[in-house]
């Protein structure tokens, strides 16, 4: 198999992470390409007609594409249970408010680098911010217990979304206000998965 990804992707990093969490790491080739919203990779375009990163090539069926039907694919490869039954509405919950705040980064990013100076709006910019900042609000006030407990999707989903808030907006101060959650990163962000897809 082939995951096609880009070195900066949140999307493409749980992944990522969950393939060295579940010992898959070596099973998957990894094509990295450049692309972007108004110059997509034709390798991208092939396997998702969206055009959007990750996905996934199979030897066997067709390409899987969206970070969380990846995910859910190979963690049932794998047996890993990543996604428990008994648990299973909190992780989609959770991987979904994390999937959110990357979301709502990566857009801030691409009117940064997409649209001429004169043409950036910087409401629409402060208002994806708002939308992580409640993000962040209800994970530090609501979700630390599940944070804290047996390692899921949901927490890989959260960890990545921190560690791309500090990659490309760190002068944002995501901290700040929010004590529980930043010790908690500081931990999770020491795994082995997470030090090894750590973004440069």
């Amino acid at each position: 198999m082939q995951l096609i990804s880009a070195g900066p992707s949140p999307f493409a990093r749980k992944v990522r992470v969950l393939l060295h969490e579940t010992g898959q790491n070596e099973d998957i080739e990894r094509i990295d390409i450049a692309s972007s919203p108004t110059a997509p990779h034709p390798t991208i375009t092939a396997a998702n007609p969206l055009s959007k990163i990750p996905a996934l090539i199979r030897p066997d069926g067709p390409a899987l594409y969206d970070s969380r039907v990846i995910t859910r694919f190979l963690d049932a490869r794998a047996g890993s249970n990543l996604y428990p039954e008994d648990r299973i509405w909190e992780v989609l919950t959770l991987e979904a408010t994390a999937d959110a705040i990357m979301d709502a980064g990566v857009l801030m990013v691409y009117e940064n680098r997409c649209r001429p100076e004169d043409m950036q709006y910087g409401g629409w910019m402060d208002a994806q911010w708002g939308k992580i900042e409640g993000a962040l609000d209800a994970l530090n006030s609501r979700w630390m217990s599940h944070l804290s407990g047996p390692l899921d999707m949901g927490q890989i989903a959260v960890g990545c979304a921190l560690g791309y808030l500090d990659f490309r907006h760190d002068d944002r101060n995501w901290r700040k206000g929010r004590d529980a959650l930043d010790d908690w990163f500081a931990v999770f962000c020491t795994r082995e998965a997470m030090v090894a897809t750590k973004p440069t």
